[in-house]
């Protein structure tokens, strides 16, 4: 691949490998898990389970896909810049503002649930004000430097994982030396003894299956962090490949002690299964540790989401397919207009969460949950496409392949592809599918408006292959 001057990254490579393997396990543990887990234990009963751990293996895939080519050309926009690369500009302009508005709408509502979180502890502040000072603290993180924003993300993953870990042990101890239970193991039998471990057979499986993958949002975000880390050829492999098990364990192993624990019927009735399980250990302040526990993964998000949007708006620059204020860089190297104007965007959207009825937010924010199924699938096509640019003998000097690629691309494809009908057979995510060809129609709409396509200059990757 030539070199072109274009698309010379000006980002700081100040990400080290504790921050990737931390940013990596924090983008796979989201809210969801604290507060979502009863509403998709009651759609799959014990079975979702399984759903999680066949999920994982293809969001394993998706990451595996994603590290290969990144490896090649580690750079901050990955999936808009490889996919202007090798599927085209179209489509590298359409995934990489699909993605920042993905972004954008996520951390509208999560910045505004922030409010809601201190609330618990000061109910006579109004909302706004607590969402307002986070969006501050975290805007003014993004613009100190890439490292502040890696030290803020480390030690909110780390506060998740740590709950995570005491849950699972705690919940672990109970079940099998009576802990707390005067000495009399609860054993794992209500994962079948209440309809059976599949109490909605297929159908439930499937219905879980979307909101499990809406719950991996944000674990591909390894991805973005590839212009600005200090080794990507070692540091993201070694956090894309325990991603897997990273699952399996805060997944998997939470879900398996919880509904252990407590009959998988009763547990959406009962509150967060957290809750309960610090409460029977005699913590009498469990429910304002899970609260704070949420409060830091809302802020991850808003950090996350911000550090994205900046950079997936410094790419496009250099792609050309966005206003060229955007490549203006901080003297530490930090995509400053970007950030801001990402900061400004979620201020709209505090705002817009008191103006207008709860029912129209949810509907912009169901873009963000098909734009997920969109970029993960754009990932494995330009996996695939990345691998048929290659003669033989590159491919088997691949630094970091896909395991059983091309068949793991297709097995992953079609998986993706079943969720996507799932959603229209939910009420609650159908109007998803309505949304988001309006969508796609506008963001298509404005790149032939803006001339683009009369632009038959390719702007290339400036990272030698």
């Amino acid at each position: 691949m030539e070199k072109n001057n274009a698309l010379q990254e000006g980002l700081h490579r100040g990400l080290e490998e504790r921050h990737i393997q931390l940013i990596a396990l924090g983008g796979a543990i989201g809210v969801g898990l604290f507060l979502g887990a009863g509403a998709a234990i009651k759609t799959a009963g014990p079975s979702l389970i399984l759903v999680y751990f066949l999920a994982g293996i293809i969001m394993f895939y998706i990451m595996r896909a994603l590290g290969e080519v990144t490896v090649a050309y580690p750079v901050s926009g990955t999936f808009s810049a490889h996919s202007n690369i090798f599927l085209g500009p179209l489509t590298g302009y359409i995934t990489g503002w699909t993605y920042w508005f993905m972004w954008v709408v996520t951390c509208m509502a999560e910045i505004t649930a922030v409010g809601v979180y201190v609330s618990y502890w000061l109910p006579e502040v109004p909302q706004w004000i607590p969402a307002l000072c986070a969006l501050i603290v975290m805007a003014s993180v993004n613009l100190i430097s890439v490292r502040a924003f890696g030290e803020f993300e480390f030690w909110f993953a780390l506060i998740k994982v740590v709950t995570i870990l005491a849950m699972i042990v705690a919940g672990s101890a109970m079940i099998v030396f009576g802990l707390a239970n005067q000495g009399v193991a609860i054993g794992i039998s209500n994962l079948w003894s209440h309809g059976g471990f599949f109490p909605y057979g297929l159908e439930g499986m499937a219905m879980a299956s979307i909101m499990v993958m809406f719950s991996y949002l944000g674990i591909e975000l390894i991805g973005v962090t590839a212009g600005e880390a200090k080794n990507p050829e070692k540091s993201l492999p070694a956090a894309i490949d325990k991603v897997f098990w990273r699952i399996l364990i805060f997944y998997v192993g939470s879900l398996f002690v919880i509904m252990s624990l407590y009959p998988w019927n009763q547990i959406g009735t009962m509150g967060s299964p957290f809750v309960l399980t610090f409460n029977k250990l005699g913590i009498r302040a469990a429910a304002g540790i899970i609260n704070f526990v949420v409060l830091t993964a809302a802020l991850s998000s808003c950090n996350s989401g911000l550090f994205s949007t900046g950079r997936m708006l410094y790419n496009l620059a250099l792609q050309e397919k966005a206003p060229a204020m955007f490549k203006t860089l901080s003297p530490r190297q930090v995509p400053v207009k970007g950030i801001l104007v990402s900061a400004g965007f979620l201020l709209i959207g505090v705002v817009l969460n008191y103006l207008v009825p709860a029912q129209v937010f949810v509907y912009v924010t169901s873009v963000a949950t098909f734009g997920a199924l969109w970029i993960w699938a754009i990932i494995l096509i330009i996996q695939m496409k990345y691998r048929e640019s290659l003669t033989t003998e590159q491919i088997a000097q691949i630094k970091y392949p896909m395991p059983f690629s091309p068949i793991s691309n297709w097995v992953s494809l079609a998986f993706l592809a079943f969720v996507g009908i799932a959603m229209f057979f939910n009420a609650d995510t159908r109007v998803a599918l309505y949304i988001a060809p309006i969508w796609f129609g506008l963001i298509i709409a404005s790149y032939y408006a803006a001339g683009f396509h009369r632009n038959n200059r390719e702007v290339r990757n400036s990272v030698q292959r």
